[in-house]
């Protein structure tokens, strides 16, 4: 049995979009699982709109995602002697042919066979004329059968084709010079042995054409899987202008790549009712006859679910790494790992669904604390003048608690309260608006805990030396 031989093709014109994304991660799944090669390919053929730049930011993407290659990144503008060689063979063997029609010859041609109710395929006026390579300006056309279908298995739609004569005599060669993308890819996915071909739906109606050329080539086809295009939530195509799309835009919103991995593969794939698949799971389960053929649903509820997931299973020094980066933007300066912010995530991993939401709640114990700023309103409703005598009491108690810990710190709390004659809550929540500057922590002897003992006491004394009542 032929090893199993996959390939990712992306064009370099922009960043990696989501619908690229998961059919990288389906070819690499179906791929590891079977234990073959899966090949990386850039289709920069596009010369105007491709750049190196766009190159690097697919290949950061996919080693984000933890999607790896065995061969490439092969690109196709590298490889273009080896489709003129093809191109030449075909013409040889009669099955191309030059072509000198104009495109705005073929638009007037065109325009008159819709008008009188007809579909436009290429008439075929140059298919016998014999162009030589001297004709001057001029495209080169596949010969297409006039008659029977062009049929494929596909292994997500099932049978599936179109009648030659519907196709046409298509271009495979510009009349620049450069190769059309169905030219290129088929003579690369032969060169490369690729023996499954797993790509989007949007591929579905170029795969007969694709197929007469394989058969022009005497070669034999792969195996094609189109996978669903992805929508949004509401079922709508996803917009470039409406929707966030790109793998890039998720990173820097602060998902984790574990939890990226598994939103894409669940979107048009399942097993069972799983809902969490690691990265092993997914190499072990993933199979194309559990690929749907409705479009699959980008639901950004559920991202955020399976990231939450995901923020609480990681390890504790990986999710400090994970982490930095956000809380140093979101504080401005740079942050050194801490007791005090190892404790701080760990009371903030079950009520953040990304780690931009986790560095923003962090984000207090990050400042300096002179540079700490006080939400007006969280001031407003807790910072009362019948509760300021009794943070100035708490300030003393907690100068002699120990152990510097959550018990001690609620101790020292209730005695206060007690002599105070006053409720908790109202203690708790003017001591949160002191040391985080809003009225929203996790509790707050875990917070005090965090903090330490001396930047409680500079944050206490900062708050009622600056804060009115």
């Amino acid at each position: 049995m032929q090893p199993v031989r996959t390939r990712f093709a992306p064009s370099p014109t922009g960043f990696l979009h989501i619908g690229g994304a998961r059919t990288a991660l389906f070819n690499w799944a179906f791929t590891r699982r079977l234990g073959g090669r899966f090949v990386l390919r850039i289709e920069d053929t596009d010369r105007e709109r491709s750049t190196r730049e766009s190159e690097a930011a697919v290949l950061e993407g996919l080693r984000w995602l933890g999607i790896d290659w065995d061969e490439g990144p092969f690109r196709q503008s590298e490889r273009g002697e080896l489709y003129a060689a093809a191109i030449e063979r075909l013409i040889e063997r009669g099955r191309a042919y030059r072509c000198v029609c104009t495109p705005e010859e073929i638009e007037v041609r065109r325009e008159a066979v819709v008008a009188a109710g007809g579909k436009w395929t290429y008439d075929g006026r140059c298919r016998d004329a014999g162009h030589g390579p001297s004709v001057g300006p001029h495209a080169v056309r596949l010969r297409l059968p006039t008659e029977g279908r062009l049929d494929f298995d596909d292994l997500v739609f099932g049978p599936s084709g179109q009648e030659a004569r519907e196709i046409g005599d298509m271009v495979i060669r510009r009349s620049d010079g450069s190769p059309l993308y169905h030219l290129a890819g088929v003579v690369d996915d032969i060169e490369m042995r690729i023996t499954h071909v797993i790509r989007g739906a949007d591929h579905l109606n170029n795969t007969p054409f694709h197929l007469a050329l394989y058969r022009a080539l005497d070669a034999a086809p792969p195996r094609f899987a189109h996978v669903p295009l992805i929508v949004g939530a509401d079922g709508r195509k996803l917009s470039k202008r409406r929707d966030p799309v790109s793998v890039q835009h998720f990173r820097a919103a602060g998902y984790l790549p574990e939890a990226m991995v598994n939103w894409l593969v669940r979107i048009g794939w399942s097993h069972g009712d799983q809902e969490i698949f690691s990265g092993d799971e997914i190499r072990e389960l993933f199979d194309l006859a559990a690929v749907h053929r409705a479009p699959g649903k980008a639901d950004p509820g559920k991202l955020d679910w399976i990231d939450q997931h995901w923020i609480k299973a990681l390890p504790a020094d990986r999710l400090m790494r994970e982490l930095l980066p956000f809380l140093e933007a979101a504080a401005g300066a740079p942050v050194a790992p801490s007791a005090g912010l190892a404790a701080l995530i760990e009371l903030l991993r079950e009520r953040s669904r990304t780690l931009v939401e986790m560095a923003a709640r962090a984000r207090f114990l990050a400042v300096p604390d002179e540079s700490l700023d006080y939400d007006p309103k969280a001031v407003a409703k807790h910072w009362k003048p019948a509760v300021r005598p009794a943070v100035a009491a708490l300030r003393d108690a907690l100068a002699g608690v120990e152990p510097w810990d959550p018990g001690a710190i609620e101790r020292a709390f209730e005695a206060v309260r007690a002599e105070r004659e006053l409720a908790v809550g109202p203690l708790a929540q003017a001591v949160r608006v002191a040391l985080t500057g809003s009225a929203a922590s996790p509790g707050i002897y875990e917070t005090l805990a965090a903090v330490g003992r001396e930047r409680s006491a500079a944050r206490l004394e900062r708050a009622l030396a600056v804060l009115p009542g």
